[in-house]
C-alpha cells in the first residue's frame, strides 16, 4: 500500500463500514477486481477530515457508515468490461432500473477515471446512533437514477432532510458533494489530485 494510504477504521474511531465492492452486494453482482479485503482505505488527509465529520455527526445523533473509499484503477477497468457484457438482469432492478449498462458512464454514475482511485473520495451514509439503523435516504448505494441526485423529486421530507444533514456535515469538514449521487463526497484539498493508483486492497 502507498505510504500515504491507511485503513480508515484504524484512524477514525467508531467508523462503520461495509465495503460493497469486496462483496456480492454491488451492481456487478460479485466481488470486484482489486478488492481482496472488506476494508476501506484512504489517504491520511481523508481520514483526518472523516474524523472531524464523524465527530460532527455524533453531535447530531448520527454515525457514519462507509461503503467505499480508495478504488484501484483495476476495479474501474472491471466496471468498464462489465458494462460491455450482455444484460443478465440480476442487479438491474435494484441498481439501474431505468437505464442500460453502457449508460452508467454516459450519465456520470460510473467514470473511466474515478476520483476514488486518487484516494480521497468516499461513498457513505448516516445511521442513527440510538438504534444503529441506517437513516432513510430515498434509495440505496449505487442506485443509478435521477432520484439519487441532490435535490431530487420523489424523496420524502425525512429522506430529503437526512440527505441535507449528510451534505452539511461533509461540506463543513472540507468535502465537495457530487450532484448525481447523494452518497459521494471528495476532499476539496485532496493530496493526489492527478494520480490514479492501482494497488489492491488486501
Amino acid at each position: 500500500m502507498h505510504e500515504d494510504f491507511v485503513f480508515v477504521d484504524e484512524f477514525v474511531t467508531g467508523i462503520r463500514w461495509d465495503a460493497k465492492y469486496a462483496t456480492w452486494d454491488n451492481f456487478t453482482g460479485k466481488p470486484v477486481d482489486g478488492y481482496l479485503s472488506n476494508r476501506i482505505v484512504g489517504t491520511r488527509a481523508l481520514c483526518a477530515a472523516l474524523a472531524e465529520a464523524q465527530e460532527k455527526a455524533e453531535s447530531l445523533g448520527f454515525g457514519l457508515l462507509l461503503w467505499d473509499g480508495y478504488r484501484p484503477q483495476r476495479a474501474v477497468d472491471c466496471f468498464l468490461r462489465w458494462s460491455q457484457q450482455p444484460e443478465d438482469g440480476r442487479t438491474k432492478p435494484r441498481h439501474y432500473p431505468n437505464i442500460d449498462r453502457a449508460e452508467m458512464f454516459e450519465k456520470g454514475y460510473v467514470a473511466a477515471k474515478s476520483g476514488h482511485s486518487r484516494g480521497s473520495t468516499v461513498d457513505l451514509t448516516l445511521y442513527h446512533l440510538a438504534t444503529g439503523e441506517l437513516a432513510p435516504m430515498g434509495g440505496g448505494h449505487d442506485l443509478m437514477d435521477p432520484v439519487s441526485h441532490h435535490g431530487a423529486a420523489g424523496t420524502t421530507p425525512v429522506e430529503a432532510w437526512n440527505r441535507e444533514q449528510l451534505c452539511a456535515i461533509m461540506e463543513a469538514c472540507g468535502f465537495a458533494r457530487y450532484d448525481c449521487e447523494w452518497w459521494h463526497y471528495t476532499l476539496k484539498d485532496e493530496p493526489h489530485p492527478h494520480t490514479y493508483f492501482d494497488f489492491p486492497i488486501t
